[in-house]
């Protein structure tokens, strides 16, 4: 019996998603792609927004659905793209995030250093390849930028690609902000192909500034909300700890896998020379640190056992955002009621008091501008075709400043 691989899932975003194709099929059933359920997209903003518990796993059948659109306007325009492509891009964007760490971005330097998500992806996608005969080349020079076609790349990964499409609009629904629902489908509608590079004709030009506007608006209120930022700093930092303790020869509780990570500091050379890291960092994911957290909350030592706590009683940092830097004295200051009050050492209450620094650059145009094509056929940078003053403003990068420290002091 030949079982039908043209499964629908229903989305809360979009309905009914068809699966292109027995490939795909095959790759979201994969232990690899399955493990995406298990990594929440926001990592800890659901401390702040509780509904914010979707996963990696909602947001790469998303993308997918809105890459599967974009192909078939293009097409519809006369852009040439075969079924091989259609197939790698499709591919190229579904598993663009299979390389993500627990909790996502909040754990991404901290479990392993000096690897980015990206690169780890790529590592899973050259994996994949293996299993499945070679069938994930193209899309993974697709993913790579190495193929010719380079707006087939743009549509995974640029200004105005298909993942910041789906995130906006499903992290808006899932935390109730409004300001980030942008309008995929007119923005997909009006996509084009010119000179070998994507563009949005100029009927679309609203539909930009809205979802340029939308994104600097979601990055303020809920990827760099101050509560969450604060969250998620005290998970680096309980990471951090634990495996400064690990390092030390201290045996804590976890996982093996997490185990393993937590004692050694592997390089990226290291996971590309030794296949078995990659294998054991697939088997991390949310369950393995949040189990962890809880039995380190009564843990001997008093800074892990304190931070672990405070996280699951959602006790978290007071913090302090500006536009300029705090000053060390007052730094200072905080350190010092730190340490009389825990009696720990300046090294120590590290842990608990810190600052640092977020930007927030809603449009890059240094890293793939994105054109309005007009009548004329002439290109236009949107920052430049905008009659919005907020447009040219948005291609600033804003810096601000915060410092966390426990509330009780």
């Amino acid at each position: 019996m030949i079982s039908n691989k043209r499964k629908i899932i229903n989305d809360p975003i979009y309905g009914f998603v068809t699966l292109p194709d027995d490939l795909v099929y095959d790759l979201i059933n994969h232990p690899i792609f399955q493990r995406l359920r298990r990594i929440k997209q926001l990592g800890l903003t659901n401390l702040v927004y509780p509904g914010a518990l979707h996963t990696r796993f909602h947001h790469a059948i998303g993308a997918m659905y809105l890459m599967t659109e974009a192909l078939q306007v293009l097409k519809s325009k006369g852009v040439k793209i075969t079924d091989d492509e259609t197939r790698a891009a499709t591919i190229a964007i579904l598993l663009h995030d299979i390389g993500h760490g627990p909790f996502s971005h909040a754990l991404e330097h901290t479990i392993v250093k000096g690897i980015h998500h990206e690169d780890i992806s790529t590592m899973l996608m050259d994996e994949l390849n293996k299993v499945f005969n070679g069938k994930l080349t193209l899309a993974i020079k697709i993913f790579k930028n190495e193929h010719p076609k380079k707006f087939l790349y743009q549509l995974v990964s640029s200004q105005l690609d298909m993942d910041r499409l789906d995130y906006l609009n499903r992290d808006s629904f899932f935390t109730g902000v409004t300001e980030g629902v942008v309008s995929s489908d007119r923005i997909i509608k009006m996509l084009h192909v010119k000179n070998g590079e994507l563009v949005i004709e100029a009927k679309g030009i609203y539909s930009v500034e809205n979802f340029l506007i939308s994104r600097r608006l979601m990055y303020w209120q809920v990827y760099l909300h101050k509560t969450v930022l604060s969250a998620e700093k005290l998970l680096v930092n309980i990471l951090k700890r634990a495996k400064e303790l690990s390092l030390n020869g201290n045996e804590l509780f976890a996982t093996p896998a997490l185990s393993l990570f937590l004692r050694n500091n592997f390089s990226k050379k290291e996971f590309i020379k030794n296949p078995e890291l990659l294998r054991q960092f697939v088997l991390l994911d949310d369950y393995d640190i949040m189990a962890s957290v809880k039995v380190w909350a009564n843990d001997k030592d008093l800074i892990l056992s304190l931070l672990c706590k405070n996280l699951i009683d959602r006790n978290l940092y007071k913090i302090e955002l500006q536009n300029k830097n705090f000053t060390q004295a007052y730094q200072n200051q905080m350190l010092e009621k730190v340490m009389k009050k825990y009696k720990l050492t300046k090294k120590e209450a590290g842990y608990f008091v810190f600052s640092e620094s977020v930007n927030n650059s809603a449009y890059n145009s240094s890293h793939f501008q994105i054109h309005i094509l007009q009548k004329n056929g002439e290109l236009i940078d949107v920052a430049k075709a905008s009659d919005q003053l907020n447009i040219k403003m948005l291609s600033k990068k804003v810096t601000k400043y915060f410092i966390c420290y426990p509330k009780e002091i």
